[in-house]
């Protein structure tokens, strides 16, 4: 699936991470948020009104779930856990380099 960022948010008018016109990969959905690598190599969450949709066609390989009030939780099967990404982001190291040895091999694509 690829976005491109159309439009800036909030009261400075940014999207933390990302440049206004540049096309991203999403690599997950969270609660219908996407789940970008933004331009510091970091797997971020991004509210879906900020983007265009580029090409709709979401990986095979994502495993989608619906949560209690129909919103979708869509990425690979092992990091469609509760708490995978707070690991990462807590610098859990086996899920950092999980997540990346994944990220290479599912989506072709090093940090």
């Amino acid at each position: 699936m690829k976005v491109k960022l159309e439009k800036l948010i909030g009261p400075e008018e940014t999207v933390s991470g990302l440049t206004l016109g540049r096309e991203y990969g999403v690599i997950g959905i969270e609660a219908d948020w996407y789940r970008i690598i933004n331009d510091e190599g970091d797997p971020c969450l991004y509210e879906p009104d900020c983007f265009s949709v580029i090409d709709p066609t979401e990986p095979t390989f994502w495993d989608c779930k619906f949560g209690e009030e129909g919103e979708r939780y869509c990425y690979p099967t092992s990091w469609n856990r509760v708490g995978f990404f707070e690991d990462y982001h807590d610098s859990v190291q086996s899920v950092v380099r999980q997540f990346w040895r994944e990220h290479e091999a599912l989506y072709g694509a090093k940090p």
